[in-house]
């Protein structure tokens, strides 16, 4: 059975194949949804468009962000979750392969919870991941989103 949601957003599919095996091979029992921008995270977020037949109950528990977006930044993904008063609180961690101090200081400006960088040994990048996946969905605890702000 799986657990809570993990939201994606990496454009690139052959990122997104790495991020599910690397969750699948190291046993993280949550579902990892893999979208490509701003607008698909948004659209899953709140069930609409391409998702709305989605449960809106079954929010992210936790948000992977790729920094270099075709269509967008990731850090706009960032900023977008936290101007919605749903989805402020759900943690967003930046998952990129930049090692530039800059993209670090505006991930968290834009409020990014933490900047991860990915590993080039498969193993050890599946071994981040469930250390995050665990940390962020099963230690962790976020603050409920309030009901009015699940109905936007």
């Amino acid at each position: 059975m799986l657990g809570k949601i993990i939201l994606l957003v990496e454009d690139n599919p052959d990122h997104q194949d790495l991020v599910q095996r690397a969750l699948r091979k190291e046993g993280v029992p949550h579902l990892c949804v893999a979208v490509k921008d701003v607008d698909e995270a948004m659209d899953f977020l709140h069930a609409r468009g391409a998702w709305e037949e989605r449960d809106r109950k079954l929010t992210p528990g936790l948000v992977l962000v790729d920094l270099k977006l075709a269509r967008s930044h990731g850090n706009d993904v960032i900023r977008a979750l936290r101007k919605d008063a749903a989805t402020r609180f759900v943690p967003a961690v930046v998952l990129t392969s930049s090692v530039e101090e800059q993209d670090v200081q505006a991930s968290y400006e834009a409020g990014a919870n933490a900047y991860v960088r990915k590993e080039i040994d498969f193993d050890e990048f599946a071994r981040n991941l469930r250390a995050m996946a665990a940390f962020w969905l099963d230690v962790n605890v976020s603050p409920e989103v309030a009901p009015a702000a699940r109905k936007k």
